[in-house]
């Protein structure tokens, strides 16, 4: 089974910061529902709500089903970076090729912006984010019940999707696990969205980083279609970076598909 989880890319932006620092730092799902109108009657929804604890059990089900088929994908990926209290801010576009469970390529497509921003935050992000899954870390941060604790918290409605609500909080003090709440689908368990504050940053130049992570579901996969998030640092002040992830192409492993995998790095790519 492929190592794959579904991770935020807070990890790797926090790993940048403190790099950079030291140097001077989608698509909305659409809804499961199905509404009717009747007449005279009112809407009906033709798809029961999960339970709480069926809904927890679709989700980490998911989870090992993504593991074992997603191969890997294509898509752009854009990251805008900016240091608010220096007014610096730096667009980056590159294309994204990840290959299960240790390959991760960026090839740059444009550029606009302060060059300290996009050297010592977004290009560090990127090399750090390739450094991850060379490492095969991703079972580190995923969110699943190996590395969190979950407590049901109620619905919320989720740009117009119903969701159900967990707290989540790190069973460990690990750098990249936080601590917060997501969203799961009420009718399927698909995560929606993480959102919280990161437990344990790797540096001292990092005081805290705050995240939110949207997800959708691409040819039947989850993955991450936007991230926010507020880093406060001790050199520069707030650092603020948005990721946008489009254009996915996912591929599907095949039965016998069991070839080594190369490193890639993003060394001298940009």
């Amino acid at each position: 089974m492929r190592p794959l989880r579904l991770i935020s890319s807070i990890t790797m932006l926090a790993c940048a910061l403190s790099i950079g620092l030291l140097a001077q730092v989608g698509t909305t799902p659409a809804s499961s529902f199905s509404p009717i109108s009747v007449p005279d009657l009112t809407v009906s929804r033709l798809i029961p709500r999960l339970s709480q604890e069926v809904a927890l059990v679709a989700y980490e089900r998911g989870l090992r089903k993504q593991s074992s088929e997603l191969a890997g994908y294509t898509a752009t990926t854009v990251i805008d970076a900016e240091l608010p209290d220096s007014a610096q801010k730096a667009e980056l576009e590159v294309k994204r090729h990840y290959a299960a469970p240790s390959v991760l390529e960026f090839t740059p497509l444009n550029s606009t912006g302060d060059k300290f921003v996009k050297s010592n935050v977004i290009v560090r992000l990127l090399q750090s984010e390739v450094d991850h899954v060379r490492k095969q870390e991703q079972s580190q941060t995923a969110i699943d019940s190996d590395n969190y604790k979950f407590s049901y918290k109620g619905t919320s409605d989720l740009n117009g999707i119903p969701a159900l609500v967990y707290e989540v909080k790190p069973r460990q003090k690990r750098v990249g696990l936080f601590k917060g709440k997501i969203y799961l689908e009420d009718t399927t368990g698909h995560l929606l969205r993480a959102q919280g504050t990161i437990t344990r940053t790797p540096s001292f130049f990092i005081k805290r980083i705050k995240f939110t992570q949207d997800y959708a579901i691409v040819a039947g996969f989850t993955l991450p279609t936007h991230t926010h998030s507020e880093a406060d640092t001790r050199l520069v002040g707030k650092a603020i970076v948005d990721i946008v992830h489009r254009d996915y192409q996912p591929q599907i492993s095949s039965a016998d598909d069991s070839q080594p995998v190369s490193i890639a790095s993003a060394d001298g790519a940009y």
